[in-house]
Order: C-alpha cells, then structure tokens, then sequence
C-alpha cells in the first residue's frame, strides 16, 4: 500500500506565499508523474499541476507565472510553491502520484488534502 500525505497548508493574505509539501511512502518501486488538483467549494476539483519524472512541469494558465511544481525523487516528495496569492486560489489541495511497486502494475494514489484559504 502506498500512502500520500501533504502539509503546508493554511490562511494567507491576497499576495502572500504559501508552500505546499507531499510526500510518497509504502511499497513503491518507482513514481512516475506527480501532481497537485485542487476543489473549491462547490466546484468541481481543477488541475494545478504536474510533473514527470525527468521533471518537465505543466501548469494550469491561471497559477502560471505564480506557482512553481517541483519534486525530489530521493524524497518521494512534490511541492508546490505559491506566491502571489488571490482569494480564488482558496480551495482544498490534493497531490497525487503514479506509482508503481514490486507487485502491481502502475497505480494513482491520491492524499487527503490540505486547505488553503486566502484571506484578509
């Protein structure tokens, strides 16, 4: 079983910086692509960012020029650095990972979530 467990989240003011934290534990072999959602109340759960393993980004056009996605692979960890920071990026955080471990084809796994209010 593989585990996803994010941090960083919390409450921010319009223009502040926030970082974002995941990381990848259990029976992994290796990660592919590794990425970060997030859903706002009462809408549907969008795209931020991902990343591949050799570390090509892709990032959604309204957080380009303000977030940044990166990993470390000798971690299992994402991260999701955030500046510029408006109200409409208030929502709940989720990463994700393809991973693939000794005894199961690639597998996506999700973590649990973490909340990211911006507000003055």
């Amino acid at each position: 079983q593989v585990q996803l467990v994010e941090s960083g989240g919390g409450l921010v003011q319009p223009g502040g910086s926030l970082r974002l934290s995941c990381t990848a534990s259990g029976s992994i072999f290796s990660i592919g692509a590794m990425g970060w959602y997030r859903q706002a109340p009462g809408k549907a759960r969008e795209l931020v960012a991902t990343i591949a393993s050799g570390g090509i980004p892709n990032l959604a056009d309204s957080v380009k020029g303000r977030f940044t996605i990166s990993r470390d692979n000798t971690k299992n960890t994402v991260f999701l650095d955030m500046r510029s920071l408006k109200p409409d990026d208030t929502a709940v955080y989720y990463c994700n990972a393809l991973v693939k471990s000794l005894t199961a084809s690639p597998t996506l796994y999700w973590g649990q979530g973490t909340q990211v209010t911006v507000s003055s």
